[in-house]
């Protein structure tokens, strides 16, 4: 075969390579190499639902704050005749907020009692955001098991059923949860580079369709990168927390374009008034839709046990300084009650409702359930993650 014949012969070969390369490039996004991509969060809200006013979710009312802003402390009843009053309000908080020895209704809820003025969700078939967290749909009168307790789920958004949401029943009759409220949008200190959640995948195979990969939840050590417009740049670098109780790893699988993880314990931080508090999630997963452009956006969600829901919701009861102390009684106690004030609530009546609404872990010897199904809604952008695998490759990457 001459040389001129040889050449010709190849060339149906090499172009079918080039289409095979071609295919298997344009396969893989740019937001995975190697099987591996990694997220940072750059938008979290809680799961709710539409307005109270739209759904009828509430046919008792909406929840309400103290009567006077006195009202909340406990052992100080000569103050109620200033209540009225503002400049003696606001000397009479002075006083009060320095003294340990005078009790509030916010670090000491369980003084107070049930409070018809805190309403919850009542409204029959409302839709929620979120998604079914224990595989049931759970209705009223359905009985209680050694996992949960009698509870009623809502319907989803998008027709489907079981959506386990006790977090929008506690609160979904509170204004500031409505459209337009103050309550949803804790998630401006991750902007300000507080806080901030990362998300990595690894032993990724196919994009669409992979039974089997390796899901990170860390905490951020950096401040998230902001456009000058105080949007998340995309593709930014962040280093993993090396701290174990921040760092959680699960498994999944993505079927459709679509991310499920195994349950998995974790927990991310807050940071509000100067104060650190955490939110944890036990029996997590997420349900995340991967767009082409390496954007994930869905659910995360799980159960936080009441105590440290009532904390970093109401009370800040255990929120602590920059230096890992217990945070002044001062700022804890003026940060719970300006808090009720201003979003609308009474910190006892959130309480005992807490305990009220709660759905899962019931306590073996009471059958109380100790904790509250808890959904948020993500969108997370592509970033390089370093230090997933362990500390030695932050300092790698350092040097």
């Amino acid at each position: 075969m001459s040389a001129k014949i040889r050449k010709i012969a190849w060339k149906p070969l090499l172009v079918a390579a080039s289409i095979v390369l071609a295919s298997s490039l344009a396969a893989q996004p740019q937001f995975i190499s190697d099987g591996k991509a990694g997220f940072v969060l750059s938008h979290i809200e809680y799961a709710l639902a539409e307005d109270a006013k739209d759904t009828g979710a509430c046919p008792n009312g909406m929840t309400e704050t103290y009567a006077g802003p006195l009202k909340v402390f406990v052992n100080q009843p000569q103050l109620k005749e200033v209540a009225d009053d503002d400049n003696a309000v606001r000397q009479a908080y002075r006083l009060l907020r320095s003294d340990p020895n005078v009790k509030n209704l916010c670090l000491n809820p369980e003084l107070g009692k049930p409070d018809p003025r805190f309403h919850i969700v009542s409204g029959p078939n409302v839709p929620v955001y979120g998604i079914d967290l224990d595989g049931h749909d759970t209705q009223a009168g359905d009985p209680a098991t050694n996992t949960s307790c009698a509870h009623e789920d809502f319907p989803g958004m998008d027709g489907n059923k079981g959506v386990d949401n006790q977090f929008y029943r506690l609160m979904g009759c509170n204004h500031s949860f409505q459209s337009g409220g103050l309550a949803n949008s804790f998630a401006i200190e991750m902007l300000t580079g507080s806080w901030g959640i990362l998300v990595t995948l690894s032993g990724v195979d196919d994009i669409r369709n992979d039974d089997d990969v390796r899901v990170g939840f860390y905490s951020n050590e950096d401040p998230i990168r902001l456009s000058p417009g105080r949007e998340p740049l995309s593709y930014a670098t962040y280093s993993a927390e090396q701290d174990e109780r921040f760092r959680t790893q699960t498994r999944g699988r993505i079927s459709g374009g679509v991310l499920t993880t195994e349950p998995a314990d974790l927990r991310f931080h807050w940071f509000v008034n100067s104060m650190r508090t955490e939110r944890p999630l036990h029996n997590a997963v997420a349900q995340l839709t991967i767009g082409e452009d390496g954007v994930i956006e869905g659910y995360l969600a799980g159960y936080t046990y009441l105590e440290d829901l009532y904390n970093f919701m109401f009370g800040f009861r255990n929120a602590t300084d920059a230096t890992g102390k217990l945070a002044s009684w001062n700022l804890r106690a003026g940060s719970s009650i300006g808090k009720a004030l201003v979003q609308g609530h009474t910190c006892e009546g959130g309480y005992y409702a807490l305990y009220e609404v709660a759905d899962a872990d019931p306590d073996p010897e009471t059958g109380e359930c100790t904790s509250l199904s808890v959904q948020y809604r993500i969108r997370a952008i592509p970033a390089f993650v370093i230090g997933a695998e362990s500390a030695n490759a932050v300092e790698t990457a350092a040097r």
